[in-house]
């Protein structure tokens, strides 16, 4: 299994940034994905997943400023982040799977400013 996210970068508070989450060595059409967040200092956290069939579940904290999607054909998950805060900041990682069988991207950045 291999997880390529990007799209993250520097932002101002209110802004949005859209990441991606490339995935191959999976059947990525029957296999949930979720986000997660590390900001310094602290622990991992779900900021949202997405299952086969479309549905989605979000963080409090993320609710109604992020949305999960993906595409089948691409074999893509998204994450389009608005009204950007400067709590948001921390390394987003994709992830695939659970607990033991988990995989996991390499994180990518978003640092919103203030």
């Amino acid at each position: 299994v291999q997880l390529q996210a990007s799209g993250g970068g520097l932002v101002q508070a209110g802004e949005s940034l859209r990441l991606s989450c490339a995935a191959s060595g999976i059947i990525f059409s029957m296999t949930t994905m979720y986000w997660y967040r590390q900001a310094p200092g602290k622990q991992r956290e779900l900021v949202a997943a997405i299952t086969s069939g479309g549905t989605t579940n979000y963080a409090d904290s993320t609710k109604g400023r992020f949305t999960i999607s993906r595409d089948n054909v691409k074999n893509t998950v998204y994450l389009q982040m608005d009204s950007l805060k400067p709590e948001d900041t921390a390394v987003y990682y994709c992830k695939v799977g659970t607990g033991a069988f988990a995989s996991w991207g390499q994180g990518t950045q978003l640092t919103v400013s203030s």
